[in-house]
């Protein structure tokens, strides 16, 4: 049996294609593409002003992926709400919407589960079950959208996943997402964080979008990097710099650094002055994070009297810091809590089903 189309994954001059071999007209592609990625519709039923044969002939030959919400969580504190979305092969993936000053963010996975192995995670515990594809990264947006009635203008790829491990996927979504026939969402208002895979870096460098790209640095040296990230062992800080600079140098977009706070490893004046040593004549900005605490790893996040000891100290030596406004603090705040908290359930009713037969 032939595999049906992923149509929500196709730009705009692929979808014109597939219609013109299906027999459709020109203006046919406008019209399913606006269906699509303005309207949000779940079914080609919806798309009421296609024949109904050709909407038989469209769902024969095509799916329109869809995310079913499982679980949606609102924070009582500020309104932030956390979604947990089921995908067609069972897999479930978190997904956040956040209200700012400046409008509604987004905060999305790109993989279910990760493989990068960050000790104070929850995502990569784990590891990766698979990559996301274009529709379903699309589908968290579109989503969250219907779901909250809230129009959507800023995007984070910051949840689940390492973003530029799915490389491909990734840069399809954010061309469709920022398609002036779809969401036209603009480049600028999309962030991509990386742990630092530095070739994927250069590679994003080179296709000059003007994204902001975010690093998750978390240390000035690569000692203290290593025992919070594993991909230090194959990237140093010296290379991932490099890459950053090389990316400014291509787009002019000024580097994010993001930076945990772990209490007893790398919150002390002494690692401050190191950081601002390193990035001293960037043009960057360092987002302090205090790390929330994760039940499998021992790490604890610093206390208040740290973190401003930290960010002033930064910005006396010339460096732009702030501390991150903790969203949704009461609602599994952590990337990944809720899908783990969701799958260790889902796995403990298998079993006692399983007992239960026995």
């Amino acid at each position: 049996m032939t595999e049906k189309i992923d149509i929500k994954s196709l730009n705009f001059d692929e979808l014109k294609a597939l219609i013109s071999d299906m027999g459709g007209r020109a203006f046919r592609t406008e019209q399913i593409y606006k269906w699509l990625h303005q309207k949000a519709v779940t079914s080609f039923d919806e798309m009421t002003n296609l024949s109904k044969d050709f909407r038989e002939k469209l769902n024969n030959k095509c799916i329109i992926t869809c995310l079913n919400p499982v679980k949606i969580l609102t924070s009582k504190i500020d309104g932030t709400k956390k979604f947990l979305f089921q995908l067609k092969d069972g897999n479930v993936i978190e997904s956040v919407l956040m209200k700012y000053h400046y409008g509604n963010s987004v905060c999305i996975s790109t993989q279910a589960g990760c493989r990068m192995g960050c000790r104070f995670c929850a995502s990569t515990i784990n590891g990766l079950e698979r990559n996301l594809m274009p529709s379903e990264m699309l589908e968290e947006v579109y989503r969250i959208w219907q779901l909250s009635g809230e129009k959507i203008s800023h995007i984070v790829l910051m949840g689940s996943g390492e973003p530029l491990d799915n490389y491909d996927n990734v840069l399809r979504f954010i061309d469709l997402i920022t398609d002036e026939k779809g969401q036209n969402i603009g480049n600028r208002n999309i962030t991509l964080s990386t742990c630092g895979l530095v070739p994927e870096m250069y590679r994003l460098a080179d296709e000059q979008r003007q994204i902001t790209l975010a690093l998750s640095l978390h240390a000035p040296e690569d000692e203290t990097r290593k025992k919070l990230m594993p991909i230090a062992n194959k990237y140093s800080i010296n290379e991932l710099l490099k890459a950053c600079r090389y990316y400014f140098e291509k787009t002019g977009r000024r580097i994010s650094f993001e930076y945990s706070l772990v209490a007893d490893i790398n919150d002390n004046l002494a690692e401050a002055k190191k950081l601002s040593e390193l990035l001293k004549g960037m043009n960057c900005h360092v987002n302090l994070i205090p790390v929330n605490p994760v039940e499998e790893r021992s790490f604890q996040r610093s206390n208040q009297k740290a973190v401003q000891q930290f960010r002033d100290f930064l910005i006396s030596r010339g460096i732009q810091a702030t501390v991150r406004r903790e969203m949704g603090s009461d609602i599994h705040g952590a990337c990944g809590q809720l899908r783990k908290s969701y799958q260790e359930t889902a796995n403990r009713n298998m079993m006692d089903t399983k007992e239960g037969e026995i």
